[in-house]
């Protein structure tokens, strides 16, 4: 072999640059012939090192320095995504690197939970690019461009450059990507081409060596002199060159600095012809030695401080972290965010805020839906802008203020939130956006799978859950509601047998008279006898004595009759006073779908349509409730129950007969405002899903709004407007009664002493009596009153409670 060959010529020290499995031999060969061999390692056509793992015998016999530094790619990266916060990301890689050196990434970011999905890069990548148009649907090709929103480049410069090219020009990523490459052998020129060619927002890791800050001295390290092209970091001769050849040049320089001390020493062992064929090959007796001396020198070379460890390993490394911005034109925004060393770790901060800053002054066009409470027309005047309110906008407002943006809004031509056309097309606030004629949507607008899959949209502010919209039933006063209980024959059989007992009674007393005493007068008269029987009937007793046995068996006999009639009615009419409480027997979305006497229905084209529609011819759905739905709500295909805005559901609810399914937070809203009191709801109250904010698919707003409604942290304290700023359950007209007393007290107990106790004055009290209902008659919801109000009502209302 050639190192065979160099060892019969006589050799001091062995340098290769080779790879991993080539090492292994050369270390074997080295050990046994007790040459200093130094390993530069080098991989193949500029891909990522992986870790060699050379095996390390013991101290004495080991004769190979590893000249490079360890593979440290695992910690940095780690390191970066961990202050980037990343979960869900995906690492494309070329055909040359070796997997099985990011396998410790793999394991600690498993464990700690994150998505993490892997590819493989093919040589061919227009080839690999067209096949995944071809194979994938469009549905598929959308979560796919979803993945690549966060993405590592493990591979070759040139490999990256023509896939990030490819996939920029195949509108595979958008302006909110962030993608992260990794490479040890990426040099300026290369940095400037992939920023270039990239989108959205690029980190660049690669390994640095420290260069003097004094011009004049980066030619002279010690007592030697580099060549200008070389010593020079911006010369196109020494950008092209690998590290693996800065290593060759130290190494060098090295051998020939501890060559140089050997003969000052004059300790210099001559080198020997050595054969590796016999067996019985005796090693360089010099050997030890000169490793000794090389492992205690060093030199500041092109790489900077080469020197060894006990462990024969170089501890010097350095990488950089580079970076741009969101934006297209991402040249101007390169920058070093910080660095990394294995002593140190992460040096400086790899936060982006620029996105935030550029966004004051930005003008957003808003597109929307008229959706009570959400969005309301709060201003309408002749050749001015339409003002809006509710709690979207409020939301809005909220956002705008802390990013410092501004917007304009409009609602959507046809009123609708949007769904999927027959030719692929989306329609309302939701084809706006994937048309670009706005970029962002907002509304009672909830988060779908459909949805997601053609624009982006951001965390949830609010829950939501799906609702049903009745009527009340008409109460009617009925003034013999009393005589329910019994049919009409059974009371005229009573009332003939109260007649019948008393004419029995009378005669009884008639024929066999009771003995009164002297100068008592009988009162037994049939008019006597009548009332004494309805009397004793009503459980009320009578005047006129009977004292003769025949008379008393018979009343007897009437008295436990009528103890058994009025326990009947007794029982008979609580039944019949619950039945009547208990009017609306739908008090759930699964007693709608049971019955069909009400019809009920959606806006057609709507999440809520397309969920009970999915739901509901989905064959492996376990919950038949869906399905029942599904029939009522597409007859004669949606157009006989359903509704094109929710504005003309709420009216049908109120004039016929006819349920409306829809946001649970929007129906309680309207039953809570409305004038007559006529509106109930029911509904589920699992909240499987939320309202967001939608943006264009790959908006570079998204993950800032996202990230900006959590720092609000007042969005869900926002809610209590939907229905109101204070409720306060009162059990009965009495407690109402009661309540409305106290306030008379407090206020004239209050003006009594205003001027000796100076305390605050409640102004908003006589706006009491404008209360508005909620959908079960006993919520009493107060408004307009100030912090100051609210909390006396509370302190009023526990204490009559």
């Amino acid at each position: 072999t050639p190192s065979c060959d160099l060892m019969n010529q006589g050799i001091l020290a062995l340098v290769s640059s080779i790879g991993c499995t080539s090492a292994g031999s050369l270390q074997s060969l080295a050990d046994a012939m007790h040459i200093p061999h130094l390993f530069i390692q080098r991989s193949t056509a500029g891909t990522p090192r992986s870790g060699c793992g050379l095996t390390r015998s013991n101290r004495n016999d080991d004769y190979t320095l590893s000249v490079r530094p360890p593979v440290y790619l695992n910690d940095v990266i780690l390191r970066v995504i961990t202050e980037y916060a990343w979960q869900k990301f995906i690492i494309f890689y070329d055909n040359d690197y070796d997997i099985r050196g990011i396998q410790e990434f793999l394991d600690k970011v498993s464990q700690q939970g994150m998505d993490v999905a892997l590819q493989k890069v093919e040589n061919n990548i227009n080839k690999m690019i067209t096949g995944l148009f071809a194979t994938m649907r469009i549905e598929e090709l959308n979560r796919y461009r979803d993945t690549l929103r966060r993405a590592i480049l493990v591979m070759n410069p040139s490999t990256a450059k023509s896939f990030i090219t490819e996939v920029v020009e195949t509108n595979l990523v958008a302006f909110d990507c962030h993608w992260i490459i990794i490479n040890e052998e990426i040099n300026d020129l290369d940095v400037q081409e992939l920023v270039r060619r990239s989108i959205g927002r690029l980190t660049i890791i690669r390994q640095t060596f420290p260069v003097p800050q004094n011009i004049s001295q980066r030619c002279f390290r010690g007592n030697h002199r580099i060549s200008s092209s070389l010593c020079d970091p911006k010369d196109p001769f020494s950008q092209s060159m690998e590290i693996s050849n800065l290593y060759i040049y130290d190494t060098v320089l090295l051998l020939a600095n501890a060559f140089h001390k050997k003969l000052e020493d004059r300790k210099w062992h001559s080198m020997a012809s050595l054969t590796c064929i016999r067996k019985n090959s005796k090693p360089w007796q010099g050997g030890r030695s000169m490793l000794e001396t090389i492992k205690k020198g060093g030199v500041n070379g092109l790489t900077g401080e080469l020197e060894f460890a006990e462990n024969g390993g170089n501890p010097n490394v350095h990488f950089e972290i580079l970076g741009t911005n969101y934006g297209e034109d991402l040249g101007r925004g390169i920058r070093k965010l910080g660095c990394w060393n294995p002593v140190t770790g992460l040096n400086g901060s790899l936060t982006d805020r620029k996105l935030e800053n550029n966004m004051r002054g930005v003008v957003l066009r808003v597109v929307t839906v008229l959706e009570e409470p959400f969005v309301m027309v709060s201003e309408n005047v002749l050749g001015k802008p339409k003002k809006y309110q509710g709690f979207s906008i409020d939301v809005l407002e909220a956002l705008a203020n802390y990013l410092g943006f501004k917007y304009e809004i409009y609602v959507a031509p046809d009123h609708k939130y949007g769904s999927p056309q027959d030719d692929g097309s989306w329609n309302g606030l939701i084809g706006e956006l994937v048309f670009k004629r706005a970029d962002i949507g907002i509304s009672a607008l909830t988060i779908t799978p459909d949805r997601e899959n053609v624009v982006d949209f951001t965390t949830r502010y609010m829950d939501y859950s799906v609702g049903v919209l009745l009527r009340k039933a008409e109460k009617t006063v009925d003034m013999f509601a009393c005589l329910a209980p019994f049919d009409l024959s059974l009371w005229a059989c009573i009332a003939g047998t109260v007649l019948l007992v008393g004419l029995l009674v009378y005669l009884l007393n008639w024929l066999n008279p009771p003995r009164l005493q002297m100068g008592s007068m009988t009162s037994t008269t049939l008019y006597n006898s009548m009332w004494f029987v309805y009397g004793s009937f009503v459980q009320q007793g009578g005047e006129v004595p009977y004292t003769t046995l025949a008379t008393r068996l018979m009343m007897g006999a009437w008295w436990l009759f009528a103890l058994i009639v009025i326990s009947s009615y007794t029982a008979n009419l609580a039944a019949f006073l619950t039945i009547t409480r208990i009017e609306n027997s739908i008090q759930s979305l699964q007693d709608l779908s049971r019955q069909t006497d009400i019809p009920y229905g959606t806006v057609l084209d709507s999440a809520v349509y397309e969920h009970v529609r999915v739901k509901g011819m989905n064959p492996f759905e376990r919950d038949s409730m869906y399905s029942q739905m599904w029939r009522m709500i597409n007859r004669s295909n949606g157009s006989e129950n359903n509704v094109l805005e929710s504005t003309a559901g709420i009216q049908k609810v109120k004039y016929g007969n006819y349920a409306f399914v829809w946001d649970a937070a929007v129906l309680e809203y309207v039953a809570i405002n409305d004038g007559d009191c006529s509106f109930y709801t029911v509904g589920n109250t699992v909240a499987d899903r939320g309202y967001g904010i939608a943006l264009q698919h790959g908006s570079p707003y998204r993950d800032v709004f996202s990230q900006s409604v959590k720092s609000l942290g007042c969005i869900c304290k926002r809610s209590g407007k939907i229905t109101g700023d204070f409720g306060l359950g009162a059990g009965s007209m009495g407690m109402s009664l009661r309540l409305f007393i106290t306030f008379s007290e407090h206020s004239g107990h209050s003006q009594r002493n205003s001027k000796r106790d100076r305390e605050v004055t409640h102004p908003s009290f006589p706006r009491l009596q404008g209360m508005s209902c909620s959908h079960d008659n006993t919520v009493v919801r107060f408004r307009h009153l100030g912090f100051t109000n609210i909390r006396y009502v509370w302190d009023v209302c526990y204490a009559v409670l």
